[in-house]
């Protein structure tokens, strides 16, 4: 009996090594007769992560949305003190605090998202709609930010709502749902892949916001909020797909349930 189980120790350095259960003739072959069957799951490669349907749409969606969250991140401080707001400049310290404003609206943002998708199964719809309400208050942002101290702070946490709530979706829900897809047949080894590929290509984004931040500001902060809110239109155009298979879904749905009551 001892022997048996120290049989079953995986080697040393495979922690997570899945061993093939041993027959009654004690080699490591499954047994023909039914004794065992091997049920371990390959893990799914580069390659064929992408080709799960949702995952390139989504991951480029995030690109963009990380793009316009860390412009703000990096440069809403300098954005800030070297606007006039209310009439005056701000300080620098008054400055970092106001922009911290854009994280609260986050916070909501990200909440208000996944109750919504949760509720009523509908990821797609929430993430477009979501970066495409970024579009207007990014623009009455920029545009009306500068009347006051609080017309600047409220419209900053509406801009920080409708910006962070579908990156803080497509991060965590949407990723887990992308690497459970029914396409995988229920293997259960791609999540870490589709989550490291989705999660990857949006930080190329938020690398590449904040420097083309730095080139067009020298010019003016029209074309980098233009650049913004392009990058936010772009990023739910890419979800145009998802969202009408979302809404077929949505509306088979209703016309099953109302057949249903009909019947009854």
């Amino acid at each position: 009996m001892l022997r048996k189980y120290v049989n079953r120790i995986p080697p040393r350095g495979s922690w997570n090594a899945v061993l093939k259960p041993r027959n009654t003739a004690g080699n490591d072959e499954p047994d023909v007769n039914g004794g065992g069957e091997e049920i371990r799951d390959q893990a799914v490669g580069f390659m064929e992560a992408w080709g799960i349907p949702g995952v390139a749409p989504f991951a480029f969606c995030l690109f963009f949305s990380k793009l316009v969250a860390y412009t703000f991140l990096y440069w809403l401080p300098f954005y800030i003190s070297h606007k006039v707001i209310g009439g005056e400049y701000l300080s620098d310290s008054t400055a970092r605090l106001l922009s911290s404003l854009f994280d609260v609206g986050g916070v909501f943002g990200g909440i208000l998202a996944g109750h919504v998708s949760d509720h009523l199964d509908i990821r797609a719809i929430m993430a477009a709609s979501f970066m495409y309400n970024a579009i207007p208050a990014l623009f009455l942002y920029h545009a009306y930010g500068s009347i006051s101290l609080f017309c600047n702070a409220a419209l900053m946490i509406v801009a920080g709502l409708f910006v962070n709530g579908p990156y803080a979706l497509i991060t965590t829900a949407i990723s887990a749902d992308l690497g459970t897809h029914g396409s995988l047949k229920g293997n259960s080894r791609a999540l870490a892949t589709v989550t490291g590929i989705v999660d990857a290509t949006g930080s190329v984004g938020a690398a590449i916001g904040p420097l083309l931040t730095g080139c067009l500001s020298s010019k003016s902060w029209d074309s980098v909020f233009i650049m913004l809110m392009v990058a936010a239109l772009i990023a739910g155009l890419l979800l145009t797909n998802l969202v009408i298979a979302d809404v077929k879904v949505k509306l088979r749905t209703r016309s099953c349930s109302s057949l249903e009551e009909s019947q009854i």
